[in-house]
């Protein structure tokens, strides 16, 4: 029997953005039971919002397994490292996470924009996760693959951030087959789902209706869906995007394979605005953050709420576990 899990790691992501509050507020909200996290860095920020929000003064550690100890009175917080915060925060979670410190990641919402002014060379942190985790092994097809997850829907994205109309061009039998086999691992691996069900959207109205309303579905998804079926993949499809997502449908997929951004992210959102998770599948390493970005217009005065980074916690705490043979 493996022993006790190893506490998460979390970054502060932007600190002027609500990163600093909501770590502290799901510190506040989980220090009772858990699960355990320290947050890479940023003791001065952390300390300065912590009295904004009359909460006890946040403890420094050495170590991730520190954090068993400090967590019950204090958020522990690990040395910052040089360089530009939010990246030397990654690097040293997935360093943390390398030499078993740490069991999971979970990241803080950082401004893309502020990070290409630095220099930032990667379209964004999962990209970057994927390249500092390239030599690690990982059993199966690796990602990344975007996964929102929601207690009452998954889905996973072929195409992300992209013009409608380039993500549509860029729709390939090959991109739609290594989505579902990432996510059909990941959802045994991650998700303890022993038979995973999956569901291929359709593009078209009514899934192309017999291709009288586009032949997407008759050219590029049937194709894959024939690939995926052959290697023993439970996936049905395509279905018309607006039928599949209502509480009914919902009971026959584990998750939903969506086609581009909005396809997927509104039904979740939609759902479950404050508490949905973005999760990374086909990565060595387990992470998890929140769904929504930085919220600069509300930093710093005291009303961000921490739902997404708490159910994001969470998750990465049962996905660690599973990845370890014990259920959370």
């Amino acid at each position: 029997m493996p022993g006790p899990q190893a506490p998460l790691v979390l970054t502060l992501g932007d600190p002027e953005g609500i990163g600093p509050e909501i770590a502290l507020k799901a510190w506040a909200a989980l220090k009772p039971d858990g699960p355990v996290f320290a947050v890479t860095g940023g003791l001065d920020i952390l300390s300065r919002t912590a009295r904004l929000l009359k909460l006890a003064p946040p403890a420094a550690i050495a170590a991730c397994a520190d954090a068993h100890h400090a967590f019950a009175a204090s958020l522990p917080v690990l040395p910052d490292r040089p360089g530009s915060p939010a990246l030397a925060s990654i690097e040293d979670a997935v360093s943390r996470i390398r030499a078993g410190d740490a069991a999971g990641l979970v990241t803080n919402p950082v401004s893309k924009a502020a990070l290409y002014a630095e220099g930032f060379a990667f379209p964004g942190h999962t990209e970057f996760l994927a390249h500092l985790t390239h030599d690690m092994a990982l059993a199966g097809e690796r990602g990344p693959v975007m996964m929102l997850a929601a207690p009452q829907l998954k889905t996973v994205l072929v195409t992300i951030h992209q013009a409608l109309r380039d993500a549509i061009a860029s729709l390939t039998p090959e991109k739609i087959v290594h989505t579902a086999r990432v996510t059909h691992q990941a959802l045994r691996r991650d998700f303890a789902i022993a038979s995973p069900r999956l569901a291929l959207a359709g593009l078209n109205p009514h899934a192309g209706e017999g291709g009288s309303m586009g032949c997407e579905e008759i050219d590029v998804l049937a194709p894959a869906l024939a690939q995926l079926r052959s290697e023993g993949i439970d996936i049905s499809g395509p279905l018309p995007p607006d039928t599949m997502f209502h509480a009914e449908a919902r009971e026959r997929y584990d998750a939903a394979v969506c086609l581009y951004h909005d396809q997927g992210l509104i039904p979740v959102k939609t759902l479950d605005f404050h508490g949905g998770v973005n999760v990374t599948l086909g990565l060595p390493i387990v992470r998890t953050s929140p769904d929504h970005g930085t919220a600069k217009d509300i930093a710093g005065r005291g009303i961000a709420r921490p739902d997404s980074l708490i159910a994001a916690i969470r998750l990465a705490d049962t996905i660690a576990a599973n990845r370890r043979g014990v259920r959370a």
